[in-house]
Parts: structure tokens; sequence; C-alpha cells
């Protein structure tokens, strides 16, 4: 259940096993040089690849090493910034609309971007894009982010398509955020409740 990953060898050893096809970066990981070694070694693991957070800061300097190691590869990546993580990593006009930003910068990185906000777009290199609009004010809250990134990083293991995998963890974890006073540890908590009413309306629909 549990690895060490304590420098970019161990990371590499554990993404040599084909059984993990999916890694989250970024959330909590401290930004620097080691951080960004290993995003660049997860890169060159066939694995589909999350970034979040410190993931994106650490490239900050170096944006064009993070966009070129994604178009490397063949695997999906996804990428998840909110505003201000983006206009440090993507060169791109603000007076553009979100959803033109966010195909640009799926266009330019080769990667899923997931632009987060109260209107989170999710853009993929190919240019199809979704506008989710169930996002409420109080998913605003520390750590929901990270909570996003995970639920991407959860179904795309399953085996979900990355891009479909992204605009559902997003509607899933707006679906989740219950009220005011909500915490990110409750994002979790609410999903059983959320996949079972799924679940229940999807066989009501078979059935009739």
């Amino acid at each position: 259940m549990l690895a060490p990953c304590d420098t970019v060898g161990d990371l590499a050893a554990i993404l040599a096993d084909p059984r993990h096809n999916a890694i989250c970066l970024g959330p909590g990981a401290g930004a620097g040089m080691e951080l960004r070694d290993k995003v660049v070694t997860a890169l060159q693991s066939p694995a589909v690849v999350v970034l979040d957070a410190d993931a994106l800061t650490a490239f900050v300097d170096q944006p064009d090493t993070l966009h070129d190691a994604i178009k490397a590869r063949t695997a999906a990546v996804v990428l998840t910034p909110h505003d201000g993580e983006f206009a440090r990593i993507f060169a791109i006009t603000d007076d553009a609309s979100k959803l033109a930003r966010a195909r640009a910068a799926a266009s330019l990185s080769g990667a899923i971007i997931v632009s987060k906000g109260a209107d989170t777009v999710i853009a993929d290199p190919d240019g199809r894009a979704v506008i989710n609009a169930n996002a409420e004010p109080w998913l605003a809250t520390a750590g929901s982010g990270d909570v996003l990134a995970g639920l991407v990083t959860g179904l795309v293991a399953q085996g979900m398509d990355a891009f479909l995998a992204a605009a559902a963890a997003v509607w899933l974890h707006g679906e989740a955020g219950s009220g005011p006073g909500l915490i990110a540890e409750d994002i979790p908590e609410a999903l059983p409740a959320v996949l079972a009413r799924l679940y229940k309306s999807g066989n009501q629909h078979q059935r009739d």
C-alpha cells in the first residue's frame, strides 16, 4: 500500500512498475529543483501524470522545460492550475476569454488543462473543451484543489480517458461541495453519496 519516495531514484523505481499507471505530483510537495526533477522523471514514464500546485510553480522560471517534457511523451498529462499558476506558466494574453486561454494553453503545452474557478474550463490539445458550471463559492477553500487533482488521478487510474476523467472529476468535485463552512476534508466524505445517486440514476434509466 505504501512505498517511500524521498528521491528522484525512488520515484523512478516506483514508476518502473507498470501497475502504477497514474501519478499526481504537486500538492504539498514544496517547490524547488528536486520537485522539478521528479516531475521530469514522471513525465519520462508511461504513466498518466497529473500536475497541480507546487509541481506547476516549480517551473515558473522554466515553463518551456515543462512544455517540452510533456510534448516528448505519448501518455496524457493533466495540468490543474488556478488563475495565478496559469499566469506563471503560460504567457497568454489576459484579454482573451477563459475558454480561449485554456484552449491556447492546451495547444501550447500538449496537456489537458483544467483552468480552475467558478467556471472551470477543461481543454484538450485536440480542441475539445468543457465548461463546468456547478462549482459553489464555498469550494474555494484551502486544499480543495488538491482533492480535485486526486479525483482526476483516481479516475484515470481506473482506466478512464484523461479528458473525460478531468471533466468528470470537476463535476463530481462541484457536486460534493456540501455547503457553507466546507473544508477540503469534507469533499471525499461526500463523494460516496454523489456516486450512489449517479449509480441509482443510471440503473433507473436502464430499467426505463
